[in-house]
């Protein structure tokens, strides 16, 4: 009997040990750190700064908007099909059109200087832009939609030739009020007012949140021309098309944009 109590408490005493063993293994497992397997976003920013001048061609020093180069895109879902509806604006610019400056322009070139804008690399703060489409420009390749229900549909009306009309009924403005960085890329984050009539009876201006990406200054040559440097700027933004009075039910609410500026110092 003696011996079977001693075998016991051996028994006892090992199944305790264990335990004991267990419960500092969990409590010893919860103070691990897991282990980090992918790294912070780490930008990597320069410090170009690009502005425009009086664009003066030949002034290395001042930027150019390479118009024929670059373009505003807008896309939006067509109610009822899974496809996407999408255009682009033929007529734009890079300028504070003020209410004096909305009216009509002879002839086929840029109304207006593309001079209302700066960027700053890393300092953001200083950074802004001002750009303006042409409503009754617009453009998705087909004639009898873009002369047809777009113009009705958008409260605009027809292209007069050689004249740019820059009136409020046929402009849709955009003003950043803040760019800051993205803590999660290169890029920005910016806020900007839209300005536009639409179906309104007095255009309306809405504030919208959109992303800047920069495409770094490069120096590029072709054939045995001079070379020369140019960058690029991408904004992308989005709008509710229904707080602008357009009752389409063939687009859905959400108007997708995207501007990209194309510059030379040529």
């Amino acid at each position: 009997m003696k011996l079977t109590n001693s075998k016991l408490l051996l028994i006892l005493l090992i199944l305790a040990s264990g335990y004991g063993y267990m419960i500092s293994c969990t409590r010893n497992d919860s103070l691990i750190v897991p282990i980090q397997t992918t790294e912070p976003f780490v930008p990597t920013r320069g410090n170009n700064v690009h502005l425009p001048g009086n664009m003066t061609t030949g002034d290395t020093t001042q930027w150019k908007m390479d118009k024929s180069h670059s373009s505003v895109l807008w896309t939006t879902s067509y109610v009822g099909a899974s496809g996407l509806l999408t255009g682009r604006f033929n007529q734009f610019g890079m300028h504070d059109v003020t209410s004096a400056k909305m009216i009509y322009y002879s002839g086929n070139g840029q109304p207006l200087k593309d001079t209302s804008w700066a960027f700053y690399e890393n300092d953001p703060a200083k950074t802004y832009l001002n750009g303006y489409v042409q409503i009754n420009t617009s453009n998705t390749g087909e004639p009898g939609r873009d002369t047809g229900c777009n113009i009705s549909n958008l409260g605009t009306i027809k292209i007069i030739a050689s004249q740019h009309n820059l009136t409020d009924s046929n402009l849709a403005k955009i003003k950043t009020t803040k760019v800051e960085f993205d803590p999660n890329s290169n890029g920005y984050i910016v806020t900007l007012d839209l300005t536009w009539k639409g179906k309104l009876t007095a255009p309306l201006t809405k504030t919208y949140v959109g992303t800047l990406k920069y495409i770094p200054k490069s120096r590029v040559q072709f054939g045995t021309a001079a070379a020369y440097s140019v960058f690029g700027l991408q904004l992308r933004f989005s709008f509710n098309c229904r707080d602008f009075g357009i009752t389409s039910t063939s687009i859905s609410d959400r108007i997708d944009v995207e501007c990209n500026m194309n510059f030379h110092n040529k």
